[in-house]
């Protein structure tokens, strides 16, 4: 693998700018004067923020991009072999890394880096530990999946002490990241395009750990099943949290919510009281981010005045319960949720959220996840009080597997649930206005581009 050397900067060339990651990458390399290029299908906000940045960047793609005076080229999971500019890089003979690669490099630059994994929580928990290192002065560097208002964007290029990243299984991405502490929130089944089974991901989260040098920290929540299997060949510092103080470092109790589901606890450091905790964003489910986030600041020698503050002031970060609006007195909510434990999550939270009826707009994603875990979202959906269903996103599949939306809408209507399929976003949106009344709450849900609907009805 080709190795940077960060004291010598080069031209380097991203194939997929655009993205969220691959965007904060070339930020933090355009900060340590390298020069950068890139190029993307079309144009974004992203791309526009690193043209004002000086770095180039070319729409569409295409085999001229690729330059004489590029050293390297930088590319995504989600670029193919037939794509011109990965064609043109391979044909000149170029150096290449993936995205993970290079991560996983510029990690080495910093003292401390801090990965958050787990089959979901990651950007929430990311940025709670973001929001703690800002609140105590520590300038970090910060690379997460989401837009997080207090940095205006989803990368903070800081100091070199620490680098706070959201650590990615799909495609083992995180098995090329160089951590100094890893946090492991949950490891469930998803992404079986990729993974064969729970097994397989297992695996691969212990091979996360092992990536761990035998100074580093390994913070893991002990409702995983057999947790201990995912440390027992390593020799690092262990810390646990989770919902019971028995087995778990960090705990909490006394948990109650306020008028808009927002938690208050009772930390708990080895089953004694430690401190009160109040939380900026709704949902048990963020008790739990927040342990985990709390173990990493205190391990960081981080004061929990700081520690109360940073999780006091994070408000959430984009498509993670985001308030977007009312229309005609009906709460728009938009989240991320994509996978049955997340929906449930995400419900949870809406229970305690004023309400009347629970409306959730969900779009499947990927045929291969709606397929491998059709009951477990048909249980997860029949929470809400009323369900509309529209088509599953495909994102990077082409194959249906026999599975549509149609199949779920009947699963969910047989376990006594209100349910509708509407193929078609402008439809929805009619069939919304139509039914959905003053007071009631509507969750647009999913990882494709389901939040449109919200929007439009807003406007």
């Amino acid at each position: 693998m080709y190795k940077i050397d960060f004291n010598n900067p080069i031209h380097i060339h991203f194939i997929g700018i655009g993205g969220i990651s691959m965007s904060g990458l070339a930020k933090i390399l355009l900060s340590e004067g390298f020069t950068v290029s890139g190029s993307d299908s079309h144009s974004s906000a992203l791309t526009d923020e690193l043209t004002g940045d000086g770095c180039l960047v070319s729409v569409p793609q295409s085999a001229g991009n690729i330059t004489n005076d590029i050293d390297l080229v930088v590319y995504t999971a989600a670029i193919h072999p037939d794509n011109p500019e990965f064609k043109a890089a391979k044909e000149a003979g170029l150096p290449m890394l993936t995205r993970a690669e290079l991560l996983g490099q510029i990690m080495t630059m910093y003292k401390n880096a801090i990965n958050i994994a787990g089959t979901h929580g990651k950007t929430t928990t990311t940025s709670m530990v973001s929001e703690i290192l800002l609140a105590a002065n520590m300038d970090p560097t910060i690379s997460v999946g989401g837009i997080l208002n207090s940095i205006g964007g989803n990368t903070r290029v800081g100091g070199n002490k620490y680098f706070v990243a959201e650590a990615c299984e799909y495609t083992n991405s995180f098995l090329s990241f160089n951590p100094t502490m890893n946090i492991i929130l949950n490891v469930k089944e998803d992404h079986l395009d990729f993974f064969k089974d729970i097994d397989d991901i297992r695996h691969s989260f212990k091979l996360f750990t092992e990536k761990l040098p035998s100074d580093g920290t390994l913070i893991i929540n002990t409702d995983i099943d057999n947790y201990e299997y995912f440390y027992q060949d390593t020799d690092c510092e262990v810390i646990t949290f989770g919902s019971d103080p028995a087995k778990s470092m960090y705990s909490a109790s006394d948990i109650t919510y306020d008028e808009l589901g927002r938690c208050t606890y009772s930390l708990l450091i080895n089953g004694e009281k430690a401190d009160t905790i109040t939380l900026g964003v709704p949902g048990l489910h963020n008790v739990y981010n927040s342990l985990a986030a709390i173990a990493a600041a205190r391990k960081l020698s981080v004061d929990m005045e700081h520690i109360k503050a940073g999780l006091s002031n994070f408000k959430g970060t984009n498509r993670r319960f985001e308030k977007k609006g009312t229309f005609n007195g009906v709460t728009v909510i938009d989240d991320y949720a994509h996978h049955p434990d997340e929906i449930r999550a995400t419900l949870s939270s809406a229970a305690h959220y004023p309400h009347n009826n629970v409306w959730v707009v969900f779009q499947p994603h990927t045929y291969s996840r709606t397929k491998l875990l059709f009951n477990e979202f048909a249980d997860a959906l029949s929470h809400a009080d009323k369900v509309v269903l529209a088509k599953i996103y495909a994102a990077r599949e082409t194959d249906t597997l026999g599975i549509s939306s149609a199949d779920l809408c009947e699963k969910i209507k047989s376990l006594g649930k209100e349910c509708v399929y509407i193929d078609n976003f402008e439809d929805i949106e009619k069939y919304l206005l139509k039914n959905c009344i003053n007071g009631d709450l509507l969750i647009t849900m999913g990882a494709g581009d389901v939040y449109q609907i919200g929007e439009d009805l807003l406007k």
